[in-house]
């Protein structure tokens, strides 16, 4: 992996902490969200919308269901294509 690539997986993993108020050792690339950490939907919807803003990109809310854990989320933002 680039360095470039892991300061983009430490920036969103310390967005989703923040946005779950847990400390980054915490949670693991597998940990489920909703089940292991207590996230609801509304918290789902604050990390799309964060990663949105952080990153300029466009994440379809389709992809929600992808993003229950970090591996997830790191799969759906290098996949978003960046805003126009």
């Amino acid at each position: 992996m680039t360095v470039a690539a892991e300061n983009r997986r430490t920036e969103i993993r310390t967005l989703v902490c923040t946005i779950l108020e847990i400390e980054p050792d915490e949670v693991s690339d597998t940990s489920l969200f909703r089940e292991d950490h207590g996230a609801d939907s509304l918290r789902a919807i604050e990390i799309l919308a964060a990663l949105e803003e952080e990153f300029h990109i466009k994440i379809d809310q389709g992809e929600l269901a992808r993003m229950v854990n970090l591996a997830g989320v790191y799969d759906v933002v290098a996949a978003a294509p960046a805003r126009a």
